[in-house]
């Protein structure tokens, strides 16, 4: 899959192609007349009904996603921190404030208040649950935090080796969705609590593509897609998120959105973070179309375009609307013009 990236658009478009214009397409030469036939061009390709798709090539990166920041809270020294690259699942440390461990839940609510016999809400649901699958029973996983959930959390408490107090603290435990992947400490073993502690990703690597919004409409949630590893080989992914919000460049950069794609075939993946790969974006399926080579379109002096239509050892010049440019060839419409019949092309 080449890496330059090919623009394709549609009726009245341009295509680019290494850096090149139509003219070195073989569409005329530049200079803003109409084509005139002088004779049976050197050589002929049919037109064809086919199906075009659009497709546009694209840089992205291979990792483990965004990463988000772990903050401590409360009193306390740092006294261990795991390593960049380590995974924690539901239940381990994500770090030790005074010896004591900060273990990981699972959930999308932080520990914003205390939670004690007779709270009531969704935060109280998420820590049943995660009792629940940790192996502490005896109580109903619902919104109500009962006595039965406060003798749970102190057995809970005691495997943890912390103050059996029944009640969880802000700061006592981390939240993530599922299990993590520590990406940067952001503190040091002594450092007082009460700032950043570490960065952190998903363990599951994706590609991430900063994308040009020319190409957004290319883009769709759910889309498959073509991805070109560093080695050459190539996978298949698919789109999982679309920003919302445009991060405009520099002076020379262009405005992008970014866009998640998820790789199934992890083990495709090798060893390879923050690798850089090819993407290859494929949007509209235009089907049933008749299509011919790049390389027939003449330029006309109106900004449009014609072909040559070559029968019965005639030639004749016919306006064509163009559609879609993709993989060499062109979607075209017009008067007269039907399937099999033969186009004029360069040598």
């Amino acid at each position: 899959m080449p890496r330059t990236r090919t623009a394709v658009l549609g009726a009245a478009g341009v295509v680019v192609v290494g850096g090149a214009g139509l003219a070195t397409a073989g569409l005329g030469g530049g200079d803003g007349g109409p084509a005139a036939a002088h004779g049976s061009p050197p050589a002929t390709a049919p037109i064809e009904r086919t199906t075009l798709v659009e497709t546009q090539d694209v840089d992205g990166t291979l990792g483990y996603g965004g990463a988000r920041t772990v903050v401590g809270t409360g009193r306390g020294t740092l006294t261990w921190l795991p390593g960049a690259g380590s995974v924690i699942s539901r239940g381990r440390p994500v770090y030790r404030v005074d010896d004591k461990p900060v273990p990981l839940l699972y959930g999308g609510l932080p520990l914003y208040r205390t939670l004690s016999a007779g709270k009531e809400g969704a935060d109280v649901e998420q820590l049943e649950r995660n009792l629940r699958a940790l192996g502490y029973t005896g109580f109903t996983v619902d919104e109500t935090y009962s006595a039965a959930t406060a003798a749970a959390v102190k057995r809970w408490q005691d495997d943890l080796g912390v103050k059996e107090t029944g009640t969880v603290e802000p700061g006592s435990a981390a939240v993530a969705s599922g299990r993590i992947r520590v990406a940067e400490r952001k503190a040091q073993v002594g450092d007082k609590l009460g700032g950043p502690v570490l960065t952190c990703t998903g363990t599951t690597r994706v590609v991430s593509v900063d994308l040009d919004v020319q190409y957004q409409r290319l883009a769709e949630k759910g889309a498959e897609v073509e991805i070109e590893l560093p080695s050459g080989d190539t996978t298949k992914g698919k789109i999982t998120s679309i920003g919302k919000v445009a991060k405009e460049g520099d002076r020379d950069q262009p405005t992008t959105i970014e866009v998640t794609i998820a790789v199934g075939g992890q083990k495709s993946l090798g060893s390879y973070d923050k690798a850089p790969v090819g993407v290859r974006l494929t949007a509209n399926r235009h089907r049933g179309v008749l299509a011919v080579p790049v390389g027939a379109l003449l330029a006309q002096g109106d900004g449009g375009y014609a072909v040559q239509v070559v029968q019965d050892g005639r030639v004749r010049t016919v306006p064509v609307e163009t559609g879609v440019f993709t993989e060499g060839r062109v979607e075209i419409s017009g008067p007269g013009l039907a399937e099999g019949m033969k186009v004029g092309v360069p040598s």
